[in-house]
């Protein structure tokens, strides 16, 4: 029976099915969880990490869709270890230059380097050291939260502690839970630990925290931060400045397919305020954001 199933398994990765396609065709097949995570945990998929100082190195990158040019020559680097953000207004460039970074879809010309590895030419390779956290994700129905991380892991070909990840997101408690009874600050969490699961190189964030209440909010920055201590470098988007402010070691803001600027957060501002910008109100030292926190808590309400 394991040998039909790694057969199986082999058969469907030459036909170009994904791990997850494959697990849900075996699943609604009526092959058991035990028997699915026993047969995808033979496979090795366990690749060599290069070390250098940049783990992403994007060059001359291009994207064209017909006359438009979605990402128009870009080229930036990203170091190990830190939070790298990723800015821009609807439209920009940049959920497209990020899909190329991921595998997701292909370039016309340039180079994407992660982690060592060619993209264009080793994308089953580069999948294997990052993780990737969608706006919004679907997971398996019927499955608790636990065999949802146990089935992602032996997709892998990895054993990890599933308690152990959910704890990481503070979800430890629902571990017997199915994601349809999570809230969306749990959601969203969730998404990040499977994320974890092969214990990326780097980690990508797509607008994490968009719909949260302030409490969850602040909690996933918290994750992030925690995150980044770990040594794993975080590439995030989002549409809230404060929150590249606070979290970002650096931030690229991207405009019609190009990069319009590359720095720190503090260095952007100093070169905007040298630029001789000034504001017709003065800045408060509080916003409503901190008056909603200290009035109701910091404590997530789930």
């Amino acid at each position: 029976m394991r040998t039909e199933l790694v057969s199986y398994i082999a058969e469907s990765k030459k036909a170009g099915m994904t791990s997850r396609q494959t697990a849900e065709a075996l699943l609604a097949a009526g092959w058991g969880m035990e028997q699915l995570i026993d047969a995808l945990s033979l496979e090795d998929h366990t690749a060599p990490v290069i070390s250098n100082g940049h783990v992403i190195e994007v060059t001359d990158l291009v994207k064209r869709y017909g006359d438009l040019a979605a990402v128009d020559g870009i080229s930036f680097t990203v170091n190990r270890g830190e939070v790298f953000g990723i800015l821009g207004p609807n439209g920009a460039g940049k959920t497209t230059t990020l899909e190329i970074i991921e595998g997701l879809k292909s370039a016309n010309s340039g180079t994407v380097i992660v982690d060592g590895k060619d993209v264009a030419h080793q994308t089953n390779e580069v999948k294997h050291v990052i993780g990737v956290q969608l706006q919004a994700s679907t997971f398996f129905d019927g499955l608790s939260l636990r065999e949802i991380i146990d089935l992602f892991a032996a997709m892998y070909g990895r054993t990890v502690d599933a308690m152990e990840l959910l704890a990481d997101v503070d979800l430890q408690e629902k571990a017997a839970s199915q994601v349809k009874e999570l809230s969306g600050g749990q959601k969203q969490r969730f998404s990040i630990a499977v994320a974890l699961v092969n214990d990326p190189v780097v980690l990508f964030l797509d607008e994490p925290t968009t719909g949260l209440d302030p409490q969850a909010r602040r909690n996933l920055w918290d994750l992030v931060q925690k995150i980044k201590a770990r040594g794993t470098t975080v590439v995030l988007t989002t549409h809230y400045m404060d929150e590249a402010e606070v979290l970002c070691d650096r931030i690229a803001i991207v405009d019609h397919g190009k990069i319009i600027a590359l720095d720190s957060p503090r260095a952007l501002i100093r070169e905007l305020l040298d630029s001789g910008f000034t504001k017709p109100v003065v800045q408060e030292q509080a916003n409503m954001e901190d008056v909603f926190l200290h009035k109701t808590g910091h404590s997530l309400r789930e």
